[in-house]
């Protein structure tokens, strides 16, 4: 099922040059924009420290995704859709293993820091550029729909832990959401 999946969202790649073009932009700059975008949310102007909080809380949460990503790595090697035939490659291959999506994972963990915030409307929009790039490795043929989701995963899980454990209000987030 997971190749039928990924085959079907896979296939619509290579028959417009139009959405070639913007999938292959969505999954090279989705991610480094939505970062950009964590990092705007510094100068809001309303509820400051709350969302400066959110913002580092989103940061933390990236890197621990991927963290946890790479202790995955160690572990399972799972061979790309492209080298497996499953997809039709639209970029550069890839050097390493194929789960859990590095993007999925960084994406989803900006999403979710978000979302335990409480920041419904930021949460939400990050949501929708999160599923956008995970739509578009799927479609460039980069990766499969279950290593999307273990991507995803992984980055709600850092989320998760990061909400834990970096509490808004201490000593430690007082210092770092008062900088600038």
């Amino acid at each position: 099922m997971d190749d039928a999946i990924t085959n079907w969202i896979n296939a619509a790649a290579g028959r417009s040059v139009f959405l070639d073009s913007i999938m292959m932009a969505v999954t090279q700059v989705g991610v480094p924009a939505m970062v950009l975008l964590v990092a705007l949310q510094w100068w809001a102007r309303e509820n400051r420290y709350h969302i400066r909080h959110a913002a580092l809380c989103a940061g933390l949460s990236f890197l621990l995704g991927l963290a946890i990503n790479q202790i995955i790595l160690l572990f399972v090697h799972r061979v790309r859709p492209y080298d497996a035939g499953v997809t039709h490659l639209q970029i550069a291959p890839s050097a390493d293993w194929s789960f859990p999506s590095d993007h999925a994972t960084a994406a989803f963990a900006i999403v979710t820091a978000f979302a335990l915030q409480r920041l419904p409307r930021r949460a939400g929009g990050f949501l929708l550029l999160a599923l956008l790039v995970c739509w578009s490795r799927i479609y460039v043929g980069t990766h499969y729909l279950t290593d999307i989701l273990g991507g995803a995963l992984t980055g709600v899980l850092g989320a998760v832990l990061v909400r834990a454990l970096y509490r808004e209000n201490s000593r430690l987030d007082q210092m770092a959401t008062r900088i600038l």
